[in-house]
C-alpha cells in the first residue's frame, strides 16, 4: 500500500534543480536483446502481474484483483481499517489462471488478499515473508505450499530464476510506514479486516527467464540499495512515489540497476476501480513527474506506461497472438 492519503498530505514528486544523470551500460540493453516471444506479461494493476513462460506456465506477482472499496480513494478521511477482507472468487481464478507461482512482497491488503484463494484452489507455491506464510496459514493454506524467503535467494525453476531482493515500503511524507509490523506466529484469529494486515517486511523480486528477459518486481516505492546493485534487469516495474520521504529514490533505483532498458511505472492506480475499467490515476501520485524524471535521469531507457488490457511480449510491447 503505497498510497499518501492514508497518512498525509504526499509532497511534490520532483525536487528544485534536479540533475539529469548520464546513464549507464545496461546488461543486454539494445534494441532485439529480449526475443520479445520468450514471456509474457499482463498488468493485473497496482503492483501485480501475470507473466507467461513457455506455452504453459504462469507466475504471478502480488495479484490484488477483487479491488474492493475502502474509502481510501473517497473524501479526505474516509478511508476505514475496519474494512472487511472480501475475495471475489470466481474474478480472481478468471483473471489468475493456474499460476505454479506466486510471489509476495508483502502482507497489505492490496497484495496479498486475493493470494489465499489462488493458492487453495491452484496449489500454486507462494513466497514471501515469515509474515506472508503466518497470513496464509491462518487463512488455510498449507504449509508445504508456502516458502519463506529473506532476501540473498536465487531460486532455480527448470526455465526461469527467482532472485529474491530485500526491498523497503515506501513512507509517507511524514517518513512513516503504513501498517507497520511483523507476525512471529500464526495469529489466533485468522484476519478478518485490512488492519489485521501488517506489513510484514518488503522484498522485490529479479525473475529471469531462460532465453528471455530479466524483470525486477517492486511492491512498494523504496529498495535496498545494497542487495539490488548490479542485478541489471532488462525490465524495472518501479512503484510511484506518494512523496520525497525517500532521499532520491529514482536517481538510486536507476543507478543500482544499470538504467534498464525497459522502465515500467506501477501502483499509481485507483485499486479500488475494477480491471474491466481503464486505469484511473491516483490523484496522490505524479506520475507525469515520474515518468518525466526517469527520461531525464536515463534518456536512453524506454518507458511504458501500462494498462489493464494489453497483453504485453517480453519487450514490454504489446504481444501478437494468433
Amino acid at each position: 500500500m503505497l498510497r499518501g492519503a492514508a497518512l498525509g498530505a504526499a509532497a511534490p514528486l520532483l525536487p528544485a534543480g534536479a540533475a539529469a544523470a548520464a546513464p549507464s551500460e545496461g546488461y543486454r540493453k539494445g534494441a532485439g536483446a529480449v526475443p520479445a516471444g520468450s514471456a509474457t506479461l499482463r498488468w493485473l494493476g497496482t503492483s501485480g502481474w501475470r507473466i507467461g513462460v513457455g506455452d504453459d506456465r504462469t507466475v504471478l506477482f502480488d495479484p490484488y484483483i477483487t479491488r474492493f472499496p475502502t474509502g481510501l480513494f473517497g473524501p479526505k478521511g474516509g478511508f476505514d481499517a475496519a474494512t472487511p477482507l472480501f475475495c471475489d472468487e470466481e474474478l480472481v481464478t478468471r483473471h489468475a489462471g493456474s499460476p505454479e507461482l506466486v510471489l509476495v512482497s508483502h502482507t497489505h491488503w492490496d497484495h496479498i488478499n486475493d493470494v489465499p484463494h489462488i493458492a487453495r484452489s491452484t496449489g500454486a507455491r507462494v513466497i514471501g515473508t515469515e509474515t506472508t506464510y503466518h497470513v496464509l496459514r491462518a487463512l488455510g493454506v498449507e504449509a508445504g505450499q508456502i516458502s519463506v524467503v529473506r532476501g540473498g535467494e536465487v531460486l532455480d525453476f527448470d526455465g526461469f530464476t527467482v532472485e529474491v531482493v530485500a526491498g523497503r515500503h515506501s513512507r509517507n511524507a511524514k517518513w512513516s510506514y503504513f501498517a507497520p509490523g511483523t507476525l512471529h506466529a500464526v495469529p489466533r484469529r485468522a484476519p478478518r479486516t485490512i488492519s489485521d494486515l501488517p506489513e510484514g517486511d518488503t522484498l522485490a523480486f529479479q525473475v529471469s527467464v531462460k532465453g528471455g528477459p530479466s524483470v525486477f518486481l517492486m511492491g512498494a516505492s523504496d529498495f535496498e540499495e545494497r542487495a539490488a546493485s548490479g542485478l541489471r534487469p532488462d525490465v524495472l516495474m518501479a512503484a510511484t512515489p506518494s512523496s520525497t520521504a525517500t532521499h532520491r529514490y529514482l536517481q538510486r533505483l536507476l543507478g543500482a540497476l544499470g538504467d534498464p532498458a525497459t522502465v515500467v511505472p506501477v501502483h499509481w492506480d485507483n485499486f479500488e476501480r475494477p480491471l474491466s475499467l481503464p486505469p484511473e490515476r491516483d490523484p496522490v501520485m505524479d506520475l507525469d513527474g515520474f515518468t518525466g524524471l526517469i527520461r531525464t535521469l536515463s534518456p536512453a531507457s524506454r518507458v511504458v506506461v501500462p494498462d489493464y488490457e494489453t497483453l504485453y511480449g517480453a519487450d514490454m510491447r504489446p504481444a501478437v497472438t494468433a
